[in-house]
């Protein structure tokens, strides 16, 4: 049940301990450079500071602060049980440089807060009530330096058109249910899936509703903050681009890399509709109709300074790509909306030498001039998830990344355990995302312990295991061992 002070936002059950790449400042910055738009990104030992708005237990902002050790890092939640989680990781992990702030953004005071280079907003705009988003911008207004990045996601229109009476469906027979929150909105699910099932037309029709009531396995905790929230409300990216220029908040792009090139995500038609018009709020317009984007990550800068294409793609070019899967893992076909995408057979060959290791984009490039441009090659790469951007590469790890990590690999004690799938990497200046297993042997190999400890790893893990399955457990960890902790050794993540 909510609680009384909770002003019909969900406060009864936490949410998922997630973390969002898009979040990332290098990321944040490269949709800057992808979009022709100055930004700089300074190094883990610099002064700076990041602010995330909303941050549940402030996985994401933990990240941030372990990988960037000079940063100061400010986390808020209206929710004292998010904040006393993220507290006690920090506390646990020896993190000085982000602070945890329980606070309601529609009344918290600008004095309480740095003046901040980078400040992220996940899912936030969509579950609060308008006074909140008020606040939000207030603060966006008062505490962002000039040249600021913000990153903001939110449920769009017309994505969730079709949801819309779904979503109702759910908040008013989970609000008749007794219970808390996620009891709630099982009973809510449970109703939306017995209508569809008697074919009611609403629920048949949309592909959209079809495929949340199919979906198997959503974390109940998401299911509750998602849609039993009270002022739950999609938007289109107009209306949030034009409140948040109350702040002096430009829009430049989209944190999705790829999003950002039509000529990859929309078919050839639908590009030559979107191009009969010159502003960028109508072609992101044409673009949510004909990609039918249901969730939007969005930058937005503080008085946004455009380059020249020469200064851009040399900003672009001292870009280092970091590959984050083996060479045999590599993908170089892409399922995106407007179909599969091959890769040309230059680029293909510049992936394949750009997966063997950290190299600048510059670089990659005069080894295939002509092959592609440095915005292409970036977007591609990073787009694909198989790279992550730093511009700082040869940071060392912090020691408060390897605290981090050590903790986060400490308490897995189950493979079921989903609990926020990243660990801190200072070459990245953010997280780099893992698999349950990985984040365990991660942990065994910050500790002292080697390959030859596999046995007593699976020992450790077998609780919840049948024992016909060690097996397979004992080969997944040796893959693990020969495919991904080289990897790890290589981002300074584990002892080489």
């Amino acid at each position: 049940m909510n609680q009384s002070w909770s002003s019909g936002y969900v406060a009864d059950v936490p949410y998922v301990e997630g973390f969002y790449l898009q979040q990332s400042p290098a990321r944040m910055v490269l949709t800057c450079l992808l979009r022709g738009v100055v930004a700089d990104l300074p190094s883990p030992t610099d002064e700076a500071c990041y602010i995330e708005l909303g941050c549940g237990v402030g996985f994401g902002a933990l990240m941030t602060a372990a990988a960037n050790p000079g940063w100061k890092v400010v986390a808020i939640d209206y929710n004292p049980a998010h904040i006393a989680i993220g507290v006690g990781l920090a506390r646990a992990a020896g993190l000085g440089n982000i602070e945890f702030l329980e606070a309601d953004v529609s009344q918290l005071s600008p004095d309480a807060l740095p003046t901040a280079d980078f400040v992220s907003l996940h899912g936030l705009w969509s579950w609060v009530a308008p006074e909140v988003r008020a606040g939000i911008v207030r603060l966006l207004a008062a505490k962002t330096r000039p040249g600021a990045v913000v990153h903001i996601s939110h449920n769009a229109l017309p994505g969730w058109q079709g949801a819309i009476g779904m979503q109702r469906l759910i908040y008013q027979a989970g609000m008749r249910a007794a219970g808390r929150s996620d009891e709630r909105v099982e009973a809510g699910m449970a109703l939306a899936r017995e209508l569809k099932g008697l074919d009611a037309r609403y629920l048949m029709e949309s592909k959209f509703v079809r495929e949340v009531l199919e979906r198997e396995g959503a974390a109940t905790q998401y299911l509750t903050h998602q849609y039993m929230n009270a002022h739950w409300r999609p938007e289109f990216h107009a209306d949030v681009a034009n409140a948040l220029s109350e702040a002096k908040l430009d829009w430049v792009g989209s944190a999705n890399p790829l999003e950002n090139f039509p000529d990859l995500m929309m078919t050839p038609e639908q590009r030559k509709v979107m191009d009969r018009y010159d502003d960028p709020l109508m072609q992101e317009l044409i673009k949510d109709i004909c990609l039918q984007r249901g969730l939007r990550h969005d930058i937005y800068v503080r008085g946004a300074r455009r380059s020249g294409p020469r200064q851009g793609e040399a900003a672009i070019s001292r870009l280092t790509l970091i590959p984050v899967v083996s060479p045999d893992e590599l993908q170089t076909t892409l399922d995106l909306p407007g179909g599969q995408a091959v890769m040309s057979g230059p680029l293909k060959e510049l992936m394949a030498v750009a997966v063997q290791g950290p190299a600048t984009v510059g670089e990659l490039l005069a080894r295939a001039p002509g092959a592609s441009s440095a915005p292409e090659l970036a977007s591609v790469t990073v787009g694909s998830d198989q790279w992550q951007p730093s511009l700082w590469p040869q940071s060392s790890q912090p020691a408060g990344a390897d605290r981090l990590n050590r903790l986060l690999g400490g308490r897995v004690t189950s493979l079921l355990d989903g609990r926020g799938l990243a660990l801190a990497c200072g070459r990245l200046g953010t997280g780099l995302v893992v698999s349950t297993l990985l984040q365990f042997i991660a942990g065994r190999l910050l500790n002292g312990e080697s390959e030859k400890d596999a046995d007593a790893w699976v020992a450790a893990l077998s609780a919840d295991i049948p024992p016909e399955e060690l097996d397979t457990l004992r080969k997944l960890i040796h893959a693990a061992l020969e495919q991904r902790v080289p990897l790890l050794r290589q981002l300074q993540i584990v002892p080489g």
